[in-house]
């Protein structure tokens, strides 16, 4: 029978710590809550880096896709966030897999691991999401949408979450692994991409700049960036996009179809998420082509879905960043395939969440990536 670990020097004797908790929609207040026991096959994790999401904002705001204890995240005591790495702190029983020290980036989801979807290595689509409350104790976990987040000192995470950091990479671009993995599960798990296939990304927000190094960096050729803003579209450049699009000074579809060679592209990855851009994509896509939807669109869309019917073109939705999609981000950066550091801009403390939040929200700055250090107050 196995020992339990022993108790970790100084996060023993810590019992409390700082927290963001949301309370009606839009209100964030900073708290002190106790700082987690981690359970069998969990770690409890220092976190030193967390990079705000275009999701956070929604959850902070409107609830959705957040769910905890079976309800909307409000006035629960909830703690958002969900892009982070940190240092391990403490081992739950049972636990040699990692060791008090080591760093690591974190995938969101560890899913309950006994349904259906769970089984089939689909863990970001659990059918028990969010039933990790009551009766139900389903012990599903989704940090930052139904379990706390990382908007805090530290965090659990189950160690089917955790991937090593390499030792010369720093917190701010361990962070961005999981804006990574999102897009490297969209195109290699759930897409299929090889070397050799078109890509064009819409939208050059934090998913679709890392989709265009990602989709570079596994050879996809060529990789074409489309976008409004020419400050966004350079940074593409510099992150491996061999063609640009100004969707305002020209036609972006017909752009792409010349690009190629009118046939569409093999793959497009929609990282906007408006009625305009999922349309665009059908047009840009080529027969037998594959579209992404990679953004949460605010309210119903409509789509020419004869197009995609009489094209055999395939839409599939991605949520998170799963199979391991992390780990394999974090290959090819540790590889310096791309640089992930471009797309951050700016970097807050703890304290300071509220303005960090404005500035991602606002683009203030010309911000595209914010993160935050829990560990500066």
């Amino acid at each position: 029978m196995s020992k339990e670990n022993p108790p970790t020097p100084g996060v023993a004797r810590a019992k409390r710590m700082l927290a963001w908790t949301l309370g009606n929609p839009g209100e964030l207040s900073l708290d002190q809550k106790e700082i987690p026991t981690p359970d069998r096959s969990e770690v409890l994790i220092r976190i030193d880096a967390v990079a705000i999401c275009a999701t956070d904002l929604d959850v902070i705001a409107k609830g959705p896709p957040a769910l905890v204890n079976g309800t909307l995240p409000f006035n629960q005591g909830f703690t958002p966030g969900h892009e982070y790495m940190g240092t391990v702190a403490a081992l739950g029983p049972g636990v040699d897999e990692y060791k008090v020290g080591e760093r690591v980036a974190v995938e969101i989801h560890a899913g309950c691991g006994q349904c259906k979807r769970c089984r089939s290595g689909m863990y970001t689509s659990c059918t028990n999401y969010g039933r990790n409350h009551g009766e139900y104790g389903k012990r599903h976990r989704a940090n930052g949408f139904t379990t706390d987040g990382g908007f805090a000192q530290y965090a659990i995470n189950h160690i089917n979450t955790l991937v090593r950091v390499p030792d010369d990479m720093s917190d701010e671009e361990a962070a961005l692994a999981v804006t990574a993995g999102t897009s490297m599960y969209g195109f290699t798990e759930l897409g299929g991409l090889i070397a050799g296939e078109t890509v064009v990304v819409i939208g050059p927000g934090p998913i679709g700049l890392l989709a265009v190094a990602v989709a570079e960096a596994l050879g996809a050729a060529p990789v074409i960036l489309v976008g409004t803003r020419e400050n966004r579209l350079a940074v593409g450049a510099r992150l491996g996009a061999h063609h640009l699009v100004n969707a305002t000074l020209c036609d972006a579809v017909e752009a792409v179809r010349a690009l190629t060679d009118g046939k569409g592209a093999d793959y497009v990855m929609d990282c906007a998420g408006t009625e305009e851009s999922v349309n665009q994509a059908l047009l840009m896509c080529g027969r037998g082509g594959k579209i992404c939807l990679a953004a949460f669109p605010h309210g119903k869309v409509a789509v020419d879905l004869g197009h995609a019917v009489a094209n055999n073109i395939y839409l599939y939705g991605i949520r998170g960043e799963g199979r391991g999609a992390v780990g394999r981000a974090i290959a090819l950066m540790a590889a310096k395939r791309f640089d992930a550091t471009l797309i951050h801009t700016h970097t807050f403390k703890l304290a300071e969440l509220t303005t960090a939040i404005r500035y991602a929200r606002e683009r203030v700055d010309g911000a595209i990536k914010v993160v935050v250090k829990p560990h500066s107050v």
